[in-house]
């Protein structure tokens, strides 16, 4: 009851400051009682995070005298632009993890590099593992599938599970917050027209010593949680002979990335058009990278390996259905933005925004680490922010891939109780709540203060 009276009482004040537009009320606030509202419905209503988008762009929409036709007209426009880019990337993305993940190869990957680092750099060995196979992988399968992994390793090696656990999520968060085909950086980039190419390479940059910082090094303070994580979550033994080879185990995690790369790489070398360049660029077309990727990765981690095609296609096909509610989080902050953009709110923002005395990049961080506390998802946090801060990048030349990164940073900001994440990291590894906050969410933070420097160094240069 009272977090219904609470709901109800920010939501009318919201709806009010809303209808200040009418006295000429400055963009800003419009915008903070926006992102207020979407912050309530999602976290205290707990309204499923599409409807909450919705709901605010129309609200938005009517407190600035839209037309109910242009308002939907709004809405069905960015969320077709949106998806219209991003749809086959993150389908085939989800299909490519699922297949990675089930053949077996993530597994593969993981016992070479234990075999190569040497029992007693086991921890390397798995967020080595996890950088790798998290590229392809979203995160919530790369948590289920690797967290079995570790626990079944730390047993094997009498080593705390939290201190091999932590660095190998580390991995796994990096990957899923700044590097492409990941939903969030992929979205983000679209969203402020960045290379995806240049993305991925200044993602990777800061994504290293982002891993180390938050992962081997922090962990040196994690030796002292012996807690002993349940016994239905240790791995199940797959039979050598039944995994795919190590060479294409790693191809199919890293060959997006080496295609997307490559042609980034050639734009810079090669910028007049040729025959050679022109195959490089549609090769390295992320949709069409992609799509290469999972259709070698089909025969080499299943025809290959002697399975049956509707045998791997039924799984691939069960992944798509697991990102649907990712997909639907990325349509609904395209609605909102294009709200903000056709109502005239995006432009009215950029001389407030463009004259406070803080840098686009820190804005955009620390918009988004506001939101990533307030609501929990960083999916929904860094779409959130780009709505606001993209007319900042035409106004003040700011480098459209740091500010991907930036925003991606900032969604990865304190992961605490309103994260699903969290309670995953906390059950999976037997811990107190307060023990995963000293465990868990300080790791998440330094991951997303390491970003920002990393996004501030790399500026620094450009």
């Amino acid at each position: 009851m009272p977090n219904s009276i609470t709901a109800l009482s920010f939501l009318s004040v919201s709806f009010f400051l809303l209808s200040l537009k009418q006295r000429d009320c400055m963009p800003i606030l419009l915008l903070i009682s926006a992102v207020l509202i979407l912050v309530l419905l999602i976290t205290v209503v707990k309204l499923h995070p599409f409807l909450s988008f919705l709901l605010v762009s129309i609200a938005v929409g009517l407190a600035t005298k839209m037309e109910v036709g242009k308002i939907m007209g709004a809405i069905q426009k960015g969320i077709g632009d949106i998806m219209g880019s991003l749809l086959v990337i993150l389908i085939i993305g989800a299909m490519l993890g699922k297949l990675v993940a089930d053949s077996g190869a993530a597994n593969k990957i993981a016992d070479s590099l234990i075999q190569a680092f040497g029992s007693k750099r086991v921890q390397w060995a798995l967020v080595a593992t996890a950088f790798i196979v998290g590229i392809p992988l979203f995160y919530g399968v790369g948590f289920v599938l690797l967290v079995p992994l570790v626990i079944t390793i730390a047993e094997k090696y009498k080593i705390p599970a939290v201190y091999l656990g932590l660095p190998t999520l580390a991995a796994l968060s990096v990957t899923h917050g700044y590097l492409p085909p990941h939903p969030s950086p992929v979205a983000l980039a679209e969203q402020f027209h960045a290379d995806l190419g240049k993305t991925l390479l200044y993602g990777f940059m800061i994504a290293i010593p982002a891993i180390i910082i938050a992962g081997p090094l922090f962990s040196v303070t994690l030796k002292k949680y012996h807690s002993k994580p349940l016994a239905v979550f240790t791995n199940q033994h797959i039979e050598d002979q039944k995994l795919p080879s190590l060479f294409f185990s790693i191809l199919a995690a890293f060959l997006p990335v080496l295609l997307i790369a490559l042609d980034t790489i050639v734009k810079i070398i090669f910028p007049e058009k040729t025959l050679f360049t022109q195959l490089i660029h549609t090769i390295g077309d992320p949709s069409i990278a992609m799509l290469i990727s999972l259709i070698i990765a089909l025969y080499t981690l299943g025809i290959k390996q002697g399975k049956k095609i509707e045998t791997i296609m039924k799984p691939m096909g069960d992944a798509v259905k697991d990102i649907s509610g990712i997909l639907l989080i990325i349509a609904g902050a395209g609605a909102l933005k294009q709200i903000l953009s056709d109502s005239g709110i995006s432009n009215e923002l950029i001389q407030p925004l463009s004259g406070l005395s803080i840098h686009p990049l820190l804005l955009a961080w620390s918009i988004s680490a506001v939101i990533r506390v307030s609501v929990g998802s960083a999916t929904v946090a860094g779409l959130t922010t780009a709505g606001i801060v993209a007319p900042l990048i035409a106004s003040t030349g700011v480098n459209p891939s740091l500010m991907v990164l930036a925003t991606g940073a900032g969604s990865l900001m304190f992961s605490h109780v309103n994260d699903p994440g969290f309670w995953m990291f906390k059950e999976y590894f037997n811990l107190t709540v307060k023990e995963t906050i000293k465990t868990w969410s300080i790791m998440e933070t330094i991951v997303s203060v390491v970003g920002l420097i990393g996004v501030f160094l790399i500026n620094s240069f450009l």
